[in-house]
């Protein structure tokens, strides 16, 4: 098996772990692609274990049969991007905070090639937004497996946007922004401004205001097959337009189409937890 492994530049307290699977890999004759800036910093701290690595790559120009992800949420969202159209089931092993995509803990991972074994994953398919305009700079990219979000720069007023669905005008938002998440990304920032948590594999996109002006703006579910167009105006030259953090300048008055990507990330999550259970157990769903 060839396993292309991600990383943040945070791994120090879990070298040993990483140290451990590396090897384990090695013994079983496995082959290991890794991303250029995980695989510079291994090098400090854990050089003998690289010899399983066979290339060393920063862009997705590589083939293997999985990806891992070790880190947090940005980490997944970033491999996801790294990963590119290839559709790879890709395991999210967390070393960071949250975790929410993640299905392994730092501790499960030597047990990865187990469970692949025991067919203990399942892939849930999940769909991207893809900006189809404007051009955008290679370092925003044109997709998200989370949300697009248009925001005021930092002292600007108020933004207004003119949104259509397909060729039908929906309304004009008057707001410091506007969000257009997908189901995967509905726990994420959409959440933070009051929008509804959906199911992850329901092909459906959020549209949800950021400090609405207006009492009757409220958070609006659509079809993931519907093409979304967003006319940002008002009193500044500029928006910020950002694809899962990734952000860049645009002039207001430009039109953002966004529509549902031809591609789809795999995610792999064990097979026996379930949605709900990840709403426990991550978000506490219910506490009291």
């Amino acid at each position: 098996m060839k396993i292309a492994i991600y990383g943040s530049k945070r791994q120090q307290p879990v070298m040993a772990q990483l140290k451990d699977f590396l090897a384990l890999l090695a013994e079983r004759g496995d082959t290991v692609v890794m991303h250029g800036k995980l695989y510079r910093h291994l090098c400090e701290y854990i050089p003998e274990a690289l010899g399983v690595v066979s290339e060393v790559v920063e862009g997705p120009d590589f083939t293997a049969d999985m990806a891992v992800s070790l880190g947090g949420d940005g980490t997944f969202l970033r491999t996801a991007m790294w990963v590119g159209d290839k559709e790879l089931p890709i395991v999210g092993v967390n070393t960071g905070h949250l975790g929410y995509l993640a299905a392994l803990s730092i501790d499960q991972l030597c047990s990865l090639p187990q469970l692949i074994a025991d067919d203990c994953l399942r892939i849930e398919s999940r769909s991207l937004i893809e900006v189809v305009e404007p051009e955008l700079p290679e370092s925003t990219g044109h997709f998200a497996l989370n949300e697009v979000a248009i925001i005021k720069e930092e002292s600007a007023s108020m933004i207004q946007a003119e949104v259509s669905l397909g060729d039908n005008r929906l309304a004009d938002y008057r707001a410091d922004g506007l969000i257009i998440c997908t189901s995967t990304g509905s726990t994420a920032y959409n959440l933070s401004v009051g929008g509804p948590i959906v199911a992850p594999t329901l092909d459906v996109n959020v549209i949800s205001p950021v400090a609405a002006h207006s009492l009757s703006m409220r958070p609006l579910v659509v079809g993931a097959d519907r093409t979304i167009t967003i006319v940002p105006s008002g009193r500044a030259r500029h928006v910020r337009l950002s694809l899962d953090g990734r952000s860049t300048l645009i002039d207001t008055g430009t039109s953002i189409m966004l529509r549902q990507a031809r591609h789809k990330v795999l995610v792999l999550q064990l097979r026996d937890q379930t949605f709900a259970d990840v709403l426990r157990d991550k978000l506490h769903w219910g506490d009291m």
